[in-house]
C-alpha cells in the first residue's frame, strides 16, 4: 500500500470516544476526516454534519463506499471483532479503541486477521504517551531499579454514576461488554503493567459484581498477580470509590518509584542495592543509606491525539507504531484471567486457556436473568472531560 501525504480516516462508532476522537483529527496535518458510521442514524448524521463529512449507518457500506484508507473502531467492544476482521479483509488500516477484544480467543482471531503487514494495526493505547510511565520504563530498562520485586497500583480514581450505566444498553453486562471495570476502564493500566513489568505467571482476585452499582459485572477489583522473576504485584479498582486514588508503586532492590498526582516521579535510591547490603550490613536494623530523588515531568503527554498523530505518521512516514494492536491480547488476557479467577475462586496459571474463558463467559451470558434498566433520555456527555 503506497504511503500517502495524508490519510483519510472514517470512524465506527461516534459514541462519547468516537465523537471525542472526530474531533481531535482536525488537528492533525496528515490525517483527514472523511466519514462517520453508526447504527444510530440521528448520531451519525449530526456528527457528520458538525464535520461536514459523510454520514454511513452501517460499517460494510462504508467500506463497500471506499471513502477512506484507514478506519477507528470506537463501538461497543464486540464489535470491534467483527468490525476490525471487516476492515483488515478490506485491505485497510486500522486503529481500534481499547479493547481490541473482549476476551482472549477475539483477540487472536482479530490478529490472525492481520495478514498485510504493510497495512497498520494499531490500538489506543494512550497512556503509553505518558512521560510518567514512559520514564518509568526506562529506569526499568536501565536496570535503575535494580531486580523488581514488588508492584502496587491503586487505580480507584474511576468512579461512575448509575446514571452512567443506565445511559446504554450494552454497558455493564456479560452480553454487551463482557466486564465491568476491567474491561471498560482498566484496559489502559492493565496495558501498562504488561508493558512495563510484562506477563504475570498466576493470578488470584478476588471481584466484586454489583457492589455499588446495579449492574451484573464486577465493580471491584482486587487482584495478586506473581511474576516468574519472584516479584508480586497488587492491583485495586474500582468504579465505586469517591474520592478515588491512582497511585503505582515500583520497588527494585535498588530503589523505589512512586508515582500519584502527575507531579513527577518520587525516586527513593538506594546507595547500595537491598540485596547486597542485606548480605554484607553488620548492622541489623538499619536500612541501606539512600537519596531522595525528584524527577520533575511536566503532562501527561499527547494521549489520544498522540496515538492519533503516531497512527497518520505510520501510514503516511512508516514511522513505528506507539501501540501495536497485537499487544493489546496481553492487556485482555490479564482482565479476563482476573474475571475467571474471581468467580471461580481459583488461581489462575498463565498463559490463560482462550477456549476455557470463551466458554466461561459465554455460560455468563447464557444464564444472565439481569434486566439492563435504561435511561430513555438521552444522557449528558458535558462531563466527559472529567474521567480523564
Amino acid at each position: 500500500m503506497a504511503a500517502a501525504k495524508k490519510a483519510k480516516l472514517a470512524i465506527v462508532g461516534v459514541g462519547n470516544m468516537g465523537s471525542n476522537h472526530c474531533a481531535t483529527v482536525g488537528s492533525i496535518s496528515n490525517l483527514e476526516l472523511v466519514a462517520v458510521c453508526d447504527t444510530d442514524r440521528e448520531r451519525a448524521d449530526e456528527i457528520a454534519a458538525k464535520h461536514d463529512v459523510q454520514a454511513f449507518y452501517s460499517h460494510k457500506d462504508l467500506l463497500k463506499a471506499k471513502v477512506a484508507d484507514a478506519v477507528m473502531v470506537a463501538t461497543p467492544h464486540y464489535d470491534h471483532t467483527t468490525i476490525g476482521i471487516d476492515v483488515l479483509k478490506a485491505g485497510l488500516h486500522l486503529l481500534v479503541e481499547k479493547p481490541i477484544s473482549v476476551h482472549k480467543a477475539d483477540c487472536q482471531k482479530l490478529i490472525r486477521a492481520h495478514k498485510n503487514k504493510k497495512q497498520v494495526f494499531s490500538a489506543m493505547f494512550n497512556q503509553r504517551t505518558d512521560p510518567h510511565y514512559i520514564k518509568l520504563k526506562e529506569l526499568i530498562e536501565g536496570g535503575e531499579l535494580g531486580k523488581i520485586t514488588r508492584i502496587n497500583w491503586i487505580i480507584t480514581n474511576w468512579f461512575r454514576s448509575q446514571r452512567y450505566y443506565d445511559s446504554g444498553g450494552w454497558r455493564a453486562t456479560w452480553g454487551g461488554e463482557g466486564g465491568g471495570v476491567l474491561l471498560n476502564q482498566c484496559p489502559h493500566q492493565l496495558d501498562l503493567m504488561t508493558w512495563l513489568f510484562g506477563e504475570p505467571e498466576t493470578v488470584r482476585a478476588d471481584i466484586a459484581i454489583g457492589k455499588y452499582h446495579k449492574i451484573e459485572v464486577e465493580d471491584e477489583v482486587t487482584a495478586y498477580l506473581t511474576y516468574k522473576s519472584g516479584a508480586t504485584g497488587i492491583f485495586i479498582t474500582s468504579t465505586g470509590e469517591a474520592p478515588g486514588t491512582n497511585r503505582l508503586e515500583v520497588t527494585g532492590t535498588r530503589g523505589k518509584v512512586i508515582i500519584e498526582k502527575g507531579s513527577g516521579l518520587e525516586f527513593v535510591r538506594n546507595e547500595i542495592p537491598m540485596d547486597e547490603f542485606c548480605k554484607t550490613s553488620e548492622k541489623s536494623f538499619a536500612p541501606p543509606p539512600r537519596w531522595n530523588i525528584n524527577i520533575p515531568i511536566k503532562g501527561h503527554g499527547d494521549q489520544h491525539k498522540g496515538i492519533l498523530q503516531n497512527f497518520a505518521d505510520a501510514i503516511t512516514k512508516g514511522a513505528k507504531l506507539i501501540a501495536p494492536a497485537e499487544e493489546g491480547i496481553k492487556s485482555v488476557e490479564l482482565a479476563n484471567a482476573m474475571l475467571y479467577s474471581g468467580i471461580q475462586d481459583v488461581k489462575v496459571k498463565m498463559p490463560l486457556s482462550a477456549p476455557a474463558y470463551q466458554k466461561h463467559l459465554k455460560k455468563l451470558i447464557d444464564n444472565s436473568t439481569f434486566v439492563k434498566k435504561t435511561v430513555t433520555k438521552k444522557a449528558a456527555s458535558d462531563d466527559f472531560a472529567s474521567s480523564f
